[in-house]
């Protein structure tokens, strides 16, 4: 890949990112060595390099050979440490990126980015620049020096910028940069570490070479503990690796991506903020821990869920902050956006929205944790069945869906498929005695309700598919998620029709769009790409695997260099579009995967 001359008007591509993490937050590293987007201390904290969402302001750590040079990346294999190879006339160098795990030394940095540049052959220049905008680049800082660094600070924050071998490193105007003739031999390390608000520790060298050593055995330990072992092996593994990036570890909540506001559109106003955790992605997500074989994930993900939603009980958020709280105020910030998409926003208003499709989710999961696990808490069985009460109370009232639409709201027939999920789920956890019963017969004779609507309201007979909502003539592969959590027409035929349905209307190639009508905010996206995975896994389910598997191997081929996805995808150029890495994208990978796997084995269900 060669990459020193990739960037449009100061923007790399969203395709060309890969992404580092440490269980708190993460940080977004383009091709040329530039850490483009972190946000410090923790996933959903204002960023200290924003230049994704502003080239000009933003802020980064550009860390490359002064030279022309051509670039090579891999994960180091097993983990989430990324190396990437610079190659010059000159020489080699490779840079080994971090976002090191807390180890048990008592004065250990709050966080630590640690970059290793080692040279492997003849001479290269190197040059680095750290250019930390704290706040999302409210403010340039003040850099003072104390000890052998320079610590960059503004309000309660601080950041120490430590090198060693890397050049005296120096400072302008809230910038510090450096640079070195690299030979082979012991190499250079600079290492960011961050405080707020507490005690700011400047790390010996031999501490930071130990803890990105223990960082990788770390990740290495986790992904050997990984049984799966079907098609698609890497795909899933390197997804497993992106999941684990999108885990809170202070709450065990899993972010729906790592960034914010980058576009669905270049140039577009569909710029929202996904660092918070969806109720829409909790199916999939106790799922993959179990396909996975993370049971601790999966426990502690299940009672997150259970008391981020207690705040709110009966009713349900569609979203989450990662400390578990409901409140996520939407705001646009004064910065220019990446290639100018604008606004950037943080926060996402579709939180107080109301969308019945979470109720499904929220009792398909507990189903399936309660099948895998045993056992349910008593208290969490009383939950579960007030929320099926109040899902008998609300499924006849139009939402906003789980696209979360700013235009008014409709009777979304995935939403709808979601409550009788959500109903059946709570009859069988009844009949199992996991929870109280006592409320069991209204909720078989609103289950049979919510059927009769759907298959008397929202399917088109002309097309023999269901559609997007009640009297609708448009389709949405959404309806393929309440088909694979359980939903069966009344009629056989209804199923595969709407499969059919999808594929011809929707699909482009291995692309999938969500739908192709209005939806109350201006402009178009690319295709969705947890849409394409749904289709693989539907047609393996629904008894077409010979279809599924060459899809999927087209899909797992649209990954980027380091095996990672987005949200969406431009079917005319390939490029990336949306938040990244999408924990949806990845979840609905594994998914499929497995579905596709069992249905060659003569599983499917």
């Amino acid at each position: 890949m060669a990459a020193d001359s990739g960037r449009i008007d100061g923007y790399a591509a969203l395709r060309d990112y890969a992404v580092v993490g440490d269980g708190r937050t993460a940080a977004l590293i383009a091709p040329d060595g530039a850490v483009d987007w972190l946000s410090w201390p923790d996933l959903d904290s204002p960023s200290v390099f924003g230049a994704i969402l502003d080239a000009e302001r933003g802020g980064s750590f550009q860390l490359r050979p002064e030279t022309s040079f051509s670039v090579g990346r891999n994960y180091r294999p097993g983990t989430n440490v990324l190396e990437t190879t610079f190659t010059t006339e000159s020489g080699t160098v490779v840079v080994t990126d971090a976002l090191t795990l807390q180890d048990d030394h008592p004065l250990g940095p709050a966080r630590e980015l640690v970059r290793q540049i080692t040279c492997v052959a003849g001479t290269v220049p190197i040059e680095w620049t750290v250019e930390p905008r704290f706040s999302y680049a409210s403010a340039a800082p003040r850099v003072h020096a104390r000890a052998n660094a320079l610590i960059a600070s503004h309000h309660g924050q601080a950041l120490a910028v430590s090198a060693w071998g890397a050049g005296t490193p120096r400072h302008t105007d809230g910038t510090i940069h450096g640079r070195a003739d690299l030979t082979p031999g012991p190499g250079a390390m600079i290492a960011l570490s961050y405080a707020d608000l507490e005690p700011l520790v400047l790390p010996t060298r031999g501490e930071c070479e130990d803890r990105l050593v223990r960082t990788e055995q770390v990740w290495r330990e986790w992904a050997g503990q990984r049984p799966y072992d079907g098609p698609w092996r890497d795909a899933v593994l390197r997804s497993a690796l992106a999941l684990k990036l999108l885990v809170f570890a202070p709450s065990a909540a899993v972010a729906a991506a790592a960034t914010c506001s980058l576009p669905e559109l270049i140039g577009g106003e569909r710029n929202w903020d996904y660092r918070f955790s969806w109720i829409r992605d909790s199916v999939f997500t106790l799922n993959a821990f179990l396909q996975l074989d993370c049971p601790d994930e999966a426990i502690a993900y299940f009672w997150w869920l259970m008391h981020a939603s207690q705040l709110t009980h009966p009713r349900l958020r569609v979203l989450y902050r990662l400390d578990g709280g409901p409140h996520a105020g939407e705001r646009t910030l004064p910065l220019s956006g990446y290639r100018r998409s604008r606004p950037v926003r943080v926060g996402n208003a579709a939180a107080g929205q109301l969308q019945l499709d979470t109720y499904g989710e929220l009792l398909q999961t507990a189903r399936r944790y309660a099948t895998r696990i045993g056992r349910l808490d008593a208290d969490i069985g009383r939950r579960l069945a007030q929320i099926a009460d109040l899902v008998c109370q609300v499924w006849r009232q139009p939402d906003a869906g789980i696209w979360e639409v700013r235009s008014a709201p409709q009777h979304f027939t995935q939403s709808k498929m979601m409550c009788w999920v959500a109903l059946d789920a709570a009859v069988e956890l009844a009949l199992a005695g996991l929870i109280p019963n006592r409320r069991l017969e209204k909720w078989l004779a609103e289950r049979a309700a919510v059927a009769q609507f759907i298959d008397s309201e929202c399917f088109d007979t002309r097309r023999g598919s269901y559609v997007r909502s009640a009297g609708s003539a448009d389709l949405d592969a959404g309806v393929l998620l309440g088909l694979l959590n359980g939903f069966r027409p009344a009629e056989p035929s209804r199923l595969a029709g709407t499969v059919h349905a999808v594929q011809r209307e929707l699909r482009h190639g291995p692309y999938v769009y969500r739908y192709l009508s209005e939806d109350g905010v201006r402009g178009g996206e690319g295709a969705f790409l947890a849409c394409s995975f749904w289709l693989a896994e539907a047609l393996a389910r629904f008894g077409r695997p010979d279809e599924a598997v060459p899809l999927m191997d087209e899909l797992v081929g649209l990954a980027n260099d380091v095996g990672l996805y987005s949200e969406e995808i431009d079917p005319g150029t390939g490029a990336f579009l949306g938040n990244l890495p999408q924990g949806l994208s990845h979840l609905a990978l594994i998914s499929a995967a497995g579905a596709i796997a069992d249905a060659m084995h003569g599983d499917a269900g």
